[in-house]
C-alpha cells in the first residue's frame, strides 16, 4: 500500500512522507526491488482519461514494450512512490514532488515530461459565482479542494499567496484538502469546499455547467511550461536501458502525434481506447480534452522545469539549500527527440 494512502493529509506533511518512501525504496533496492530485465512495464493509470504511454501503446509506438496496468491513482506523489518502492516500474508526478523524493534519497530519475501548462491545458482555482472570495487574503480560513497535497496545486497556491503578500504565518490559515478530481466540482457546488482546483476536461465541464468563476490559474502565474515527469528507479534504468529508450521515445512520439493531429481525431482515439479496455469508465468528459500542455518537443525535459521548483522548495525550507541539483534528478538520454530525432 502506498505511503500517502495510509498517512493523514496535513499541510506540509509531504516532506516527511517522502522520507518514509525513500527509506522503503532503499530497502526495496537492497532486496532486489525492480532490478530485473523486462519489456513489460507495470504502471498506474487515471480513470476516464488517457495517459501519453497509453496513447503510445495504442498507436504502436512502443516497439517491444508492453504496458501492464495495475490500477488507477489520483496522486502524483503516490505514483512516484510506488515506482520508487518497486510496486510499479514507472510513475509520474509534478516536478517539485520528484525533486522532494530525490532529496529524501529515493533512487529515481526522471526521463520524460508527460503533462504541462499552456493556454489550453491549465489548472484553475475556482469559486462559486456568488462567492465573496476575490483575492489572496479572502482565502484565510477557507478550504481549497485539490487532488493531492505536496504537489503541483499546493505549490501553485503557495506561489499565488506569496506573490500577493501573504506571509508564511498567514499561509497556514489557508486549508488545502484532498478531494478526488471527479468529485471536486460537486464538492464546490455543495459548499463542502470554498475553492476548487480544476484542470483539463473537468475544468471545462465545470465552466460549461456554469455558476463558477476563476480566482487565478497556473498559466496566469507562470505561463507555458512542462510540469511533471515520468520516473524510473535507477536500478531499473541500469538493467533495462533499451526498454526505457523504447518507452521514452515512443511516448515522445505519441506526444507529438497528439500535438499535430486534428483535435477531433485525438478525442475519437481516446474514446475508442477507453471503450476497448473495458474498465467500466465514463468517457463523456473526453470531449473537453484540448492538450497535454507539454512544452518540450517529444517531452524533452528543460533544466528550468526542475530548477524553478527546487528554488521554491529551498525557499520554503522543504529541502536543504544546495542539496538537490537538477542535473541529478533528470536525464534526456533515453529520449530520441533530445538529439533532434523522432
Amino acid at each position: 500500500m502506498s505511503v500517502l494512502t495510509t498517512a493523514p493529509h496535513t499541510r506540509r506533511g509531504f516532506l516527511g512522507l517522502v522520507g518514509t518512501a525513500a527509506l522503503a525504496a532503499g530497502c526495496s533496492s537492497a532486496s532486489g526491488g525492480s532490478a530485473r530485465k523486462t519489456t513489460k512495464l507495470r504502471y498506474q493509470g487515471s480513470a476516464g482519461s488517457i495517459t501519453p504511454p497509453e496513447l503510445a501503446a495504442d498507436l504502436g509506438y512502443l516497439g517491444p514494450v508492453t504496458l501492464d496496468w495495475v490500477g488507477n491513482t489520483i496522486s502524483g506523489p503516490q505514483d512516484i512512490q510506488s515506482a520508487a518502492t518497486g510496486q510499479t516500474d514507472f510513475g509520474g508526478a509534478f516536478n517539485g514532488a520528484v525533486a522532494k523524493l530525490h532529496s529524501a534519497g529515493a533512487p529515481i530519475t526522471a526521463v520524460i515530461s508527460y503533462y504541462g501548462v499552456d493556454q489550453y491545458s491549465y489548472n484553475g482555482f475556482y469559486t462559486l459565482s456568488g462567492s465573496p472570495i476575490a483575492g489572496a487574503a479572502d482565502l484565510f480560513g477557507k478550504k481549497i479542494g485539490m487532488n493531492t497535497l505536496g504537489a503541483h496545486d499546493e505549490a501553485i497556491l503557495d506561489i499565488y499567496l506569496g506573490r500577493n503578500g501573504v506571509t508564511e504565518a498567514d499561509v497556514k490559515k489557508v486549508e488545502p484538502l484532498v478531494v478526488p478530481p471527479v468529485n471536486t466540482e460537486q464538492s464546490l457546488r455543495a459548499h463542502q469546499i470554498d475553492v476548487a482546483v480544476l484542470g483539463g476536461i473537468l475544468r471545462d465541464k465545470a465552466l460549461a455547467d456554469g455558476g463558477v468563476k476563476p480566482l487565478f490559474t497556473d498559466f496566469d502565474l507562470l505561463g507555458s511550461f512542462s510540469a511533471g515527469t515520468y520516473v524510473f528507479r535507477n536500478d531499473f534504468l541500469a538493467k533495462n536501458p533499451d526498454t526505457v529508450h523504447a518507452f521514452t521515445s515512443g511516448v515522445g512520439k505519441a506526444i507529438e502525434w497528439a500535438r499535430s493531429t486534428p483535435l477531433p481525431e485525438v478525442v475519437d482515439r481516446f474514446t475508442k481506447i477507453i471503450k476497448a479496455r473495458g474498465r467500466n469508465e465514463d468517457a463523456s468528459a473526453l470531449k473537453y480534452f484540448k492538450s497535454f500542455g507539454i512544452a518540450g518537443t517529444g517531452g524533452v525535459i528543460a533544466e528550468k522545469e526542475f530548477t524553478t521548483w527546487i528554488s521554491w522548495l529551498e525557499g520554503q525550507g522543504q529541502i536543504p539549500k544546495g542539496k538537490v541539483k537538477a542535473a541529478d534528478v533528470y536525464t534526456n538520454k533515453y529520449n530520441s527527440f533530445a538529439n533532434g530525432g523522432s
